[in-house]
């Protein structure tokens, strides 16, 4: 069983529940307004809060180097078995700090923080924005999202704006590209009014 890192409670109870759920919205529906971020030529692409590696996946198959980080310990073994042939390496860590990644001195040209960030208290995403630019080579991308509306029960999250993000992000010399706000993937998400806010950045 994992040790619950803060921000992935109820994540380990209900694993092959989230599996089956996230396994029905495809990547290309889910990441539609940041597609044309990725790069076309071979990138270095940091997946944080990986969960059954459904991103880390899709971003292999497209000829990347991919490192899929994920603390959960039952959604990292769902997405080795998801996922055998590929070529994601597979990390147990998480933000803020990030410390086996920083660990291997890598750098990225993407980031990606998805459904993630609000998880994190206003500590936690000062130290992990820090943590992020640092781990971006000059030039790289970083792509986040943030859940709006009703939390679900047993879940850490937190009410953070855009606003807040931006203005963090900045401050660490990560400039704003894209700020968009849509409805969720899910349709019972949907019906419970749940938003999301994409927003995406270059060092």
């Amino acid at each position: 069983m994992s040790i619950n890192v803060s921000g992935t409670e109820g994540y380990a109870e209900h694993a092959e529940v989230l599996a089956n759920e996230w396994r029905g919205i495809s990547f290309e529906d889910h990441h539609r307004p940041v597609l044309h971020l990725i790069p076309d030529a071979p990138s270095r692409i940091l997946d944080v809060g990986a969960g059954v590696g459904r991103d880390a996946a899709a971003f292999a198959s497209m000829g990347h180097a991919v490192l899929a980080v994920e603390p959960v310990d039952e959604l990292r073994a769902a997405a080795k078995s998801m996922h055998p042939g590929s070529s994601v390496v597979w990390l147990d860590d998480s933000l803020p700090d990030l410390y086996l990644v920083r660990e291997r001195a890598n750098t990225f040209d993407v980031l990606m923080v998805t459904a993630v960030w609000m998880r994190l208290d206003e500590t936690q995403r000062r130290r992990g924005m820090r943590t992020i630019s640092e781990l971006l080579v000059d030039g790289g991308v970083l792509i986040l999202s943030l859940r709006h509306g009703p939390f679900p029960e047993g879940r850490r999250m937190f009410d953070v704006s855009a606003a807040e993000t931006i203005q963090l992000a900045e401050a660490h010399g990560l400039h704003l590209m894209l700020n968009v706000r849509s409805g969720s993937a899910q349709q019972a998400n949907r019906n419970k009014g749940v938003t999301w806010t994409r927003l995406a950045f270059r060092r």
